[in-house]
């Protein structure tokens, strides 16, 4: 069994963004998951981008968004949605509302999203 208290959980940030890192290669033996709780502020952004070898699943908890995918296309995602990221598939987040946004992300196999942050706590 492993256990995580708060104070074990890692925070990463980059401007208007909080990623809680729940369940991550820092913090478990986990050889299957990462789990994330991310916040965005009003007009936050995380740009499109891809894991060539992992996939994620994100269920919105707070707030309405828009989902960024290839091709500049873009897609509502609100309080409730879930989506599904394949391996390679593009995807980002742009908090276009007026009030925070969260969601929880499960990734699989886990990454250490270190290298996309600029602040760790």
């Amino acid at each position: 069994m492993e256990f995580m208290a708060e104070q074990d959980m890692i925070e990463l940030s980059n401007p208007g963004v909080l990623s809680k890192q729940i369940l991550n290669p820092e913090n478990s033996a986990s050889a299957r998951v990462t789990i994330t709780e991310v916040h965005l502020e009003s007009g936050a952004c995380q740009p499109r981008h891809i894991h060539e070898t992992s996939e994620q699943t994100w269920y919105a908890v707070q707030g309405d968004g828009k989902l960024l995918l290839a091709d500049k296309q873009t897609k509502a995602f609100r309080k409730g949605d879930v989506v599904r990221f394949a391996d390679g598939e593009v995807h980002g987040l742009l908090n276009d509302s007026e009030a925070a946004f969260m969601y929880i992300s499960v990734t699989s196999p886990p990454i250490d999203f270190g290298y996309a942050y600029e602040n760790k706590k």
